[in-house]
């Protein structure tokens, strides 16, 4: 079934090592400890290695051989990002640069806003820029199973503007979300994942129907906020671009009809900005189950 399970596989142990590594031994020597990580992660995951191989093999149209090597690339790039976040949050950031495309959009959020980011590049240098806009940042996190890695986190980074919610199965979330809104702060979340029972909608993407879930999007509308669609992807190895697009209202009504109307249409925008980055950057999608597998409930 084509639906994220709400687990991020690893623990607070990597985080650890990862970090006293930075501390002591620096980026290059991470990056060098990486390479047996990834060895380890590519023989001992075999359904992501069938759902990212599924992914270059057919999607992107690589051949066997390109999709395999393609597939080492891709959990390198993933090792070297992870590292690259920790080492922004906890206080490395001078190491790298960045270009910022679309910054003007993000400073017209003055009363606050939602970004909607996918599972590619490494999206959370957001935080980056919006420290420059004086702006707290609130990010939405889906597994909770391991908040110990975020409560963790969150003790390296206290001097950081940056606030964690996790979805909870009792809503309190939405309580959380809604004062972030009311005190004119931005909330950022994913758009590319959802959990088996989420409402989704089926639209094509990268050639073949997929489906994406309804919630960031109706988010923004139900709270009136102005969205934007944010992607960084790793350029060069301390290189990051940001994007950002100009920024949607999406309109809420109590019409069920035009409402799913109304939110197909912003959730295609996403999808086509969504699309331009992948076949740009294809090395860098992180979703490790099949994607396009139809489901459920689903909405054509």
């Amino acid at each position: 079934m084509s639906s994220w399970q709400g687990k991020t596989r690893g623990g607070v142990l990597g985080y650890k090592i990862f970090i006293w590594t930075l501390n002591y031994l620096g980026i290059s020597f991470a990056y060098f400890l990486l390479r047996f990580v990834v060895t380890w992660f590519v023989f001992n995951s075999r359904l992501a290695f069938k759902a990212i191989y599924l992914y270059f093999r057919e999607i992107h149209g690589y051949s066997t051989g390109k999709s395999v090597i393609s597939i080492f690339r891709n959990y390198y790039i993933f090792g070297q990002i992870l590292i690259d976040k920790l080492a922004m949050l906890t206080g490395f950031q001078q190491q790298f640069t960045f270009d910022f495309e679309g910054e003007e959009y993000l400073r017209q959020m003055k009363d606050g806003g939602l970004l909607i980011s996918a599972h590619v590049g490494n999206w959370e240098i957001a935080g980056n820029l919006l420290n420059r806009l004086n702006k707290r940042i609130h990010i939405i996190m889906f597994d909770a199973e391991h908040q110990q890695i975020k409560g963790y986190l969150k003790d390296i980074m206290k001097e950081r503007n940056v606030h964690f919610i996790v979805i909870r199965e009792d809503y309190t979330h939405l309580k959380e979300i809604e004062q972030a809104f009311a005190s004119g702060d931005i909330i950022a979340m994913h758009g590319d994942r959802f959990i088996e029972g989420n409402k989704t909608i089926s639209l094509n993407f990268m050639g073949k129907p997929a489906c994406f879930p309804i919630g960031p999007v109706n988010l923004a509308a139900r709270f009136n906020v102005p969205v934007s669609y944010v992607f960084a992807v790793k350029e060069r190895r301390s290189h990051y671009h940001f994007f950002a697009t100009p920024l949607y209202r999406i309109e809420f009504t109590r019409n069920l009809q035009k409402r799913e109307q109304i939110l197909r249409e912003a959730l295609t925008i996403y999808v086509s900005k969504f699309e331009e980055v992948l076949r740009r950057f294809p090395l860098q999608w992180f979703n490790y189950y099949d994607f396009w597998n139809p489901v459920p409930n689903q909405k054509t």
